[in-house]
């Protein structure tokens, strides 16, 4: 499938209008604070019914506006597909709400529509943040990967709250064989979630190091999980929560289990967020994001909705040519840049779209 056109209703600064978009490569231009990214965002909104910039959806409602409103129209595209409304709106009043087609959205809807990957500059706390960002992005390429497995994350950190909740309990005088049975149901819940998320990051190996290598990325690039535990097995993870039950309850919290695992990004076998630069740290995390555009592409026949926001600022010319070179696959992607130069799109077709003050003023085919 493919998006057709995105609207907006009292969305950020963005004019209350329709834009039709293209099946390959769209290069939303205009100067800074003219409404690039909050296009984008808009068109994440419609599909996810979340922001891709905030945890506060509230923020994107127009200053005065009662709620804000994002739509996108999906039609078939080269492989097949069905048309598709999708409406995601945010109000002051009663929060938010999503339709599809014209009904209450159901959970298999996001399996109908296309799979959506983003690149924004705050991103790149993926690569150069701590680990939990890299744990929670693995768990959702995950999910997307294989849906049924996404339960394994759920049940492990709803029994991670009772057990943590327990060692205050113990520590507030409750026998410490209260702890036994939470211990058991952690190590059960700890083993399947360390099997998939160890699958995951193995299917993006390879792919995330073709794709450094085709970015230009120095180096021999690579990407692995590495779990805490010394043996995935249940009665292995068990053992070790034993040994360390004292130190969780002087803590008060578990101090051991996948919730504290790496996924580790690195460049000649050191840590990307500690030794890359800043423009070697963007390369890794479009690495990232091309290696899942690769996988869910084999998965489901079609390459993810692909955006790129201000991802061009830091490359050099060389690797501005290899990024559109990658690009060239028939998927989709918009990339948000202040000047239609640099995209440099001598060999590629492409439809720009200029916005002023949140409003299109200009469409070009090239």
């Amino acid at each position: 499938m493919l998006v057709e056109s995105v609207a907006s209703l009292a969305f950020r600064n963005l004019e209350d209008a329709t834009t039709g978009l293209a099946p390959g490569l769209t290069i939303v231009h205009g100067a800074n604070g003219a409404g690039k990214t909050n296009l984008l965002e808009a068109l994440y909104f419609s599909l996810t019914g979340r922001s891709c910039r905030t945890r506060a959806e509230r923020e994107t409602i127009t200053f005065g506006e009662p709620l804000a409103r994002a739509t996108a129209l999906l039609g078939p595209g080269p492989s097949g597909g069905e048309r598709m409304s999708m409406i995601a709106s945010v109000s002051r009043a009663e929060g938010r709400a999503r339709r599809v087609d014209g009904r209450p959205a159901r959970p298999d809807d996001d399996r109908r529509r296309p799979a959506i990957s983003v690149f924004m500059p705050d991103r790149l706390a993926l690569v150069k943040g701590p680990p939990a960002g890299r744990r929670a992005h693995l768990d959702r390429v995950v999910a997307a990967l294989w849906p049924t497995r996404a339960e394994a994350r759920i049940a492990y950190g709803q029994t991670l709250a009772q057990r943590n909740a327990m060692l205050g309990r113990v520590r507030s005088g409750a026998p410490p064989d209260s702890l036994d049975a939470w211990d058991r149901e952690l190590a059960k819940r700890a083993a399947p979630l360390i099997e998939t998320r160890a699958e995951g990051a193995a299917a993006l190996a390879k792919p995330f190091a073709l794709a450094a290598e085709r970015l230009g990325l120095d180096g021999a690039a690579s990407l692995s999980y590495r779990p805490r535990v010394r043996d995935p097995d249940p009665e292995a993870v068990l053992a070790e929560l034993g040994e360390r039950r004292a130190s969780d309850l002087a803590r008060g919290f578990t101090g051991f289990g996948p919730h504290l695992d790496e996924v580790a990004i690195e460049r000649h076998d050191r840590a990307l967020r500690r030794y890359g630069s800043q423009g070697q740290q963007r390369l890794g995390l479009l690495a990232l994001l091309f290696a899942e555009r690769a996988l869910l592409h084999d998965a489901r026949r079609r390459p993810p909705v692909l955006l790129l926001d201000d991802v061009m600022s830091e490359l050099d010319p060389d690797r501005r040519e290899r990024l559109l070179d990658a690009l060239v696959d028939g998927g989709q992607v918009l990339i948000t840049v202040t000047e239609p130069q640099h995209a440099p799109l001598a060999d590629h077709a492409a439809r720009l779209i200029e916005i002023e003050s949140g409003r299109v003023v200009g469409v070009e085919e090239r």
